[in-house]
């Protein structure tokens, strides 16, 4: 009898280890993690300094860069950061440094190529070099980016300019209007025709309507990469001097969905859910 106990006691205690394990085993699988999509991060570096050339000329200089560290691919980096010729890391750190030779670079060429006109300037004045990276929007996967430059070196008036680019985070690429539009070179420059005085600035007549068309210094408005989109309109980017005078100022010309009806791209049109 007491041979039976035990053998049920010790059946029973195999019993429940054997349970205990099955629910840890089971509790272990519950836990198993899921990778979560890293989160899209954005920094900037910036540098602002001036140094006085002579009693009559200061040079001033200030330039930002976004930085991308949860970008990783390197041939996506290089169009972001297009505008910076054999720069290789595009760190925080390695940006920053970058900045701080430009600057060191330009303030050095001015001292080097004013010594044998600087006693020529007879009235105080400023010049300078600037550049700059802003974010516009992030959205389906678009990541605009608007780059800008201006600069003063003497003269009537200083000198700036734009470059639109849109970034495809999904396919890790710079957007052409061939990933947009099947619409042929001659037809997108007679809408950005047809649309000139629908621009966001440029010039205005006696009555403040504008009239960008009378200070056009082409016959024909070319198609340009440097272009962008939102929700509305597919929008060319023009600098002064590109295509009117220089008191037109920087000119943005709009061209509808609507306009482009029929020739947008499938997969474009479903990520920018236009209708």
């Amino acid at each position: 009898m007491k041979n039976t106990i035990a053998v049920l006691a010790l059946s029973s205690l195999f019993a429940f280890t054997a349970c205990n394990k099955t629910e840890k085993n089971t509790t272990n699988a519950d836990k198993t993690e899921t990778n979560q999509p890293e989160k899209f991060v954005i920094d900037s570096v910036k540098i602002e300094d001036s140094t006085k050339i002579a009693d009559s000329l200061t040079a001033k200089f200030d330039s930002k860069l976004l930085v991308f560290p949860t970008i990783k691919d390197k041939a996506l980096l290089d169009s972001i950061y297009f505008s910076i010729k054999d720069q290789k890391d595009y760190s925080k750190q390695g940006l920053q440094n970058f900045l701080q030779k430009d600057k060191t670079d330009y303030f050095n060429s001015i001292k080097k190529d004013s010594k044998d006109w600087i006693s020529d300037i007879t009235f105080s004045q400023v010049w300078y070099e600037s550049a700059g990276m802003e974010l516009i929007s992030n959205k389906n996967d678009f990541l605009h980016i608007e780059y800008s430059w201006g600069s003063y070196s003497g003269g009537a008036h200083d000198n700036y300019g734009f470059s639109e680019r849109v970034f495809d985070l999904k396919n890790n690429k710079k957007v052409q209007l061939t990933d947009i539009t099947s619409m042929t070179k001659k037809q997108l420059e007679s809408l950005l025709m047809k649309n000139i005085n629908k621009a966001n600035g440029g010039a205005t007549d006696e009555n403040g309507e504008v009239n960008n068309s009378e200070m056009l210094l082409v016959d024909v408005i070319p198609t340009t990469q440097n272009f962008y989109f939102d929700d509305k309109n597919l929008y060319f980017h023009y600098s002064p001097y590109e295509i009117t005078a220089f008191a037109a100022g920087d000119i943005t010309i709009p061209i509808s969905w609507k306009d482009l009806a029929g020739t947008l791209k499938p997969e474009f049109k479903e990520r920018m859910k236009i209708n």
